[in-house]
């Protein structure tokens, strides 16, 4: 009696070959991918030879010494041992360069190179493919298309509306000063106040937002975003799309972005209805100057095809991030900075006492009388940036590599004096190039009137029991916030006049 050709024996045998084979198959592809990494590996050490770092593991790089919130410090300890650059192994094959000698950044802002893939990519779904993600003709069309919204004229006005800003900020803090020297986490109320600063000056919104609960909402969705963010760049298992909107962090990325759309999309739409309005348009169409909301929206409208609803979109998240954060960062740690100087901030307070005296406004014209306080605060502007994901340019490496700053844990305003000699790119706060910095103008205005205004109205002091940690994030903050004490001065100003 002959067995059939369909038996469960020989269905099993045919199925165990199969999975033999595959197996075998498997094996194959992954001895080769081993092969491809250890000789892509074997490459990059030969041609990284005459940049020195320390010992690596072949596996988990340097993700030994690169502990959580430890970036800074160990930044720092490689900058101080190793000449100009240093390799940084992040996980097999992937290797990051940190440059951080200005001839080094020179060369690198000097190129047109667009930007890589890499990390970047990571900030697509919450400010989208903007002015800072794109890359060649349509980098450099958007860049065109926005370079009028920061001429000086446009500029001039804004310091009134970041002064009415300012002291917005500086009645609420007289209120929730309940004695003298009473401590206070500024970092929150200073975000708010550059938040509202921008939706005014380039966004065109009537009144104040800083008691407004969204904008507290958008505040915090920034700021979970910084650290998710910087948790995926770090996190191997997170480099992959679909693996990581499938864990909890993939999950509140997504429910960040939706609440930071949400708001600029808010900010978006009241400012199109206005526009519905008869005659608005015309107005608009017929001003010196158009504001950046202005020059987006009539792009729009006149040419549907320049900018997309997406195009807006990311341009306005990108400009409303930008626009506050970096400078809220900023203004604290320059707050912070005089509170743990008191003589260098005496000597600021003079001088700004002198100009503006107890009851003058600030204007565009003061700005540029006020030389030692603007040495301040260019000490203390540290903003992080990255270019690239195999060269990284460690802007916060190179302010504190003492090849190029001796002595930089010094606080010493006279290294921006004027007429001092120092390198073309060893001060980049605000990167360099063709792509540096759209705002910086603006950022410095908004950083100077924040800083005269607070200090005829306060001394600064810090809080001993909180020293803030500072931690890498898009720009630097602090792990603990930055709590300063706040003693209100007598004779101080209290003019309301606006511009």
């Amino acid at each position: 009696m002959s067995v059939s050709v369909l038996s469960p024996s020989r269905l099993l045998g045919g199925v165990s070959g199969i999975l033999q084979a595959a197996s075998l198959l498997i094996l194959l592809l992954l001895l080769i991918k081993a092969a491809q990494l250890y000789l892509h590996r074997q490459w990059l050490l030969k041609a990284l030879q005459q940049f020195p770092c320390p010992p690596s593991h072949w596996l988990f790089g340097h993700i030994q010494e690169f502990q959580e919130d430890q970036e800074l410090q160990q930044t720092r300890k490689w900058v101080e041992t190793f000449p100009s650059a240093c390799p940084r192994w992040l996980w097999g094959g992937k290797v990051r360069v940190q440059l951080y000698d200005p001839d080094y950044m020179k060369v690198i802002l000097g190129r047109s190179d667009p930007k890589s893939h890499g990390s970047y990519r990571f900030l697509a779904p919450w400010i989208g493919y903007g002015l800072l993600l794109l890359n060649g003709q349509t980098w450099f069309q958007h860049r065109r298309m926005l370079t009028p919204a920061f001429h000086y004229d446009i500029l001039k006005p804004y310091v009134g509306l970041m002064a009415d800003s300012v002291r917005v900020m500086l009645d609420k803090w007289e209120k929730l000063l309940g004695q003298e020297d009473s401590p206070l986490e500024v970092f929150q109320h200073i975000s708010l106040m550059t938040l509202d600063t921008i939706m005014k000056c380039a966004f065109s919104h009537q009144g104040s937002i800083q008691v407004d609960r969204n904008s507290q909402s958008y505040i915090q969705a920034i700021r979970d975003l910084n650290d998710l963010l910087f948790s995926r760049v770090r996190n191997a298992f997170y480099q992959n799309d679909t693996i990581y909107s499938l864990t909890s962090a993939g999950r509140w990325t997504h429910r960040a972005c939706q609440l930071a759309h949400q708001y600029t999309d808010q900010v978006v739409q009241l400012r199109k209805a206005q526009l519905q309005k008869e005659g608005e348009l015309e107005k608009i169409k017929r001003k010196r100057h158009l504001d950046f909301l202005d020059i987006l929206l009539l792009a729009k409208m006149e040419n549907g095809s320049i900018l997309s609803d997406k195009d807006l979109r990311a341009e306005v998240d990108t400009f409303m991030f930008e626009g506050h954060d970096t400078t809220a960062s900023g203004i604290s740690w320059i707050f912070y900075a005089l509170a743990t100087h008191p003589k260098h901030q005496e000597r600021c307070r003079e001088e700004i006492h002198g100009l503006l005296g107890d009851g003058a406004s600030i204007t565009w014209n003061h700005l540029d009388q006020m030389p030692y306080t603007t040495m301040c605060i260019r000490r203390h502007c540290h903003p992080m940036q990255m270019i690239g994901i195999m060269v990284v340019l460690s802007i916060y490496g190179l302010h504190y590599n003492p090849k190029v700053w001796p002595n930089p844990e010094v606080f010493d305003p006279f290294r921006f004096a004027p007429g001092s000699a120092q390198h073309s790119h060893a001060f980049l706060p605000f990167s360099g190039g063709s792509r540096n910095c759209i705002g910086k103008q603006f950022a410095m205005n908004e950083l100077k009137v924040a800083t005269a205004l607070t200090l005829l109205r306060f001394e600064l002091l810090p809080d001993p029991t909180r020293t803030p940690i500072p931690m890498a994030r898009l720009v630097l903050k602090s792990k603990n916030g930055i709590h300063l004490r706040l003693r209100r001065l007598p004779n101080p100003c209290e003019d309301k006049d606006q511009l």
